[in-house]
């Protein structure tokens, strides 16, 4: 430990901007944020003023910041994931080291500029894969490499995207057009086709998938509902699952809930502001009067070398999180939300193993400690220059990002990709 705080600079005051910042605000001794960008006022005094940074170092667009000489040790880019590329290749030729927000970018050319700035640069880069971090993650690769399964044969894996949050963030939110952000595979399953590589350890070889936009169309619009969920009529609006005053007034604001995602309509999280933000906002839109084309249900199967494979479903059908089943030469793993079975063929005997962590509200639950994982083994690398504990590095991500985009290929050209490089 080099015993001197870090001074990161954060360029996207969004919500994972502030989750990632808030490492500095729980270890001020290893992390200072010492300069911001952000567009919208709010949030950025709402950073500024939460670190203590000066108001000329608050900037409106990281263009700003990256002009500016040397401010830091390293970025913390947060941008949408249509600016990821700019200000990654900006801050690296910097000299800056790069925590980048998944995805890497939204296409294959862009990932593959970002990953040349990092090798040419020759920085610590890192991009936020946080499920490679988690407590469960650590446990499940450690009974894989135990031998508790014997050699992984396949892996089924279901991510559940739940009805509300593909309401909020694929439907009416800001992922929810493609040529305003990036397709649903890129944009909510990265983190899982990711995470599948590095469980099952071997080289992705081909790849097939298949998936629609299924429900939210304007066809799909129940007689008599009006295109805003505050003007429609209640007989309508009671009996609407994806009804933004059932998600955000009564189911969260009315029950004191106020923190993400209600936080991204509107500052004002009092009732009368988040009702004024669903009259005038995106987010009071009708689901099937929206301008969104993201899938809402996919389906991905995997070969990888030696003869095995993995499956991963995206459905926006199922309650929010994940269920992964492996399947080994000598035993199983099904893994449900923080607890997993190991299925021992020999003995016969199922063990039930517990990888819940106290949500305790700081960096170190978020995403099952994958946040506090992430930031923990970044700050390392730079306090130490060692790089070899961050997971989730340039070529790492680019390899699991290009499964990403054969997948779909094939989704779009009905064929199987080959993954050659």
């Amino acid at each position: 430990m080099s015993g001197k705080a870090k001074r990161l600079v954060i360029a996207g005051c969004g919500s994972r901007g502030r989750g990632y910042a808030r490492f500095a605000e729980e270890y001020p001794e290893r992390a200072q944020i010492v300069a911001i960008a952000e567009p919208r006022d709010y949030y950025r005094d709402l950073v500024g003023d939460r670190y203590g940074v000066p108001a000329e170092r608050r900037y409106r667009c990281w263009e700003e910041l990256a002009a500016q000489p040397g401010l830091g040790d390293a970025a913390l880019v947060c941008t949408q994931d249509d600016m990821h590329e700019g200000p990654a290749v900006a801050f690296m030729q910097k000299g800056y080291h790069v925590l980048l927000e998944k995805p890497m970018a939204p296409t294959e050319a862009a990932c593959r500029n970002i990953v040349a700035a990092a090798h040419q640069s020759g920085v610590i880069f890192a991009v936020c894969h946080v499920l490679r971090y988690t407590v469960l993650t650590c446990k499940v690769k450690e009974l894989i490499q135990a031998g508790a399964i014997g050699d992984i044969v396949s892996l089924q894996r279901l991510e559940g995207v739940g009805h509300w949050h593909q309401a909020h963030s694929f439907v009416r939110g800001h992922w929810r057009n493609e040529k305003e952000s990036s397709f649903m595979l890129l944009a909510k399953s990265c983190h899982d086709v990711d995470w599948i590589r590095y469980v099952m350890n071997e080289r992705c070889l081909r790849v097939q998938s298949f998936g629609a936009l299924h429900l939210f169309r304007r066809e799909n619009q129940p007689a008599g509902a009006a295109d805003r969920c505050t003007e429609c009529p209640a007989a309508v609006e009671s009996q609407c699952p994806y009804s933004a005053l059932k998600i955000y007034i009564r189911d969260r604001v009315q029950q004191g809930r106020t923190h993400w995602p209600v936080d991204v309509l509107t500052a004002d999280v009092s009732e009368a502001g988040v009702m004024k933000a669903l009259r005038e906002g995106p987010y009071g839109r009708c689901v099937y009067a929206c301008d969104n084309d993201v899938v809402d249900n996919q389906v991905v199967n995997f070969e990888f070398t030696g003869r095995r494979t993995a499956s991963l479903t995206m459905t926006a059908f199922q309650e929010s999180g994940r269920k992964t089943r492996i399947f080994g030469t000598r035993g199983a793993l099904d893994i449900s939300g923080d607890t997993i079975v190991l299925d021992d063929f020999l003995t016969g005997k199922k063990t039930t193993i517990d990888t819940n962590i106290l949500n305790d509200n700081s960096i170190l639950s978020g995403h099952g400690g994958g946040d506090g994982g992430l930031m923990e083994s970044f700050m390392r690398a730079l306090e130490t220059g060692d790089a070899s504990c961050i997971l989730s590095g340039a070529d790492e991500t680019l390899e699991s990002h290009l499964m990403v985009f054969a997948a779909e290929r094939s989704r779009r050209q009905q064929t199987v990709e080959e993954i050659t490089d």
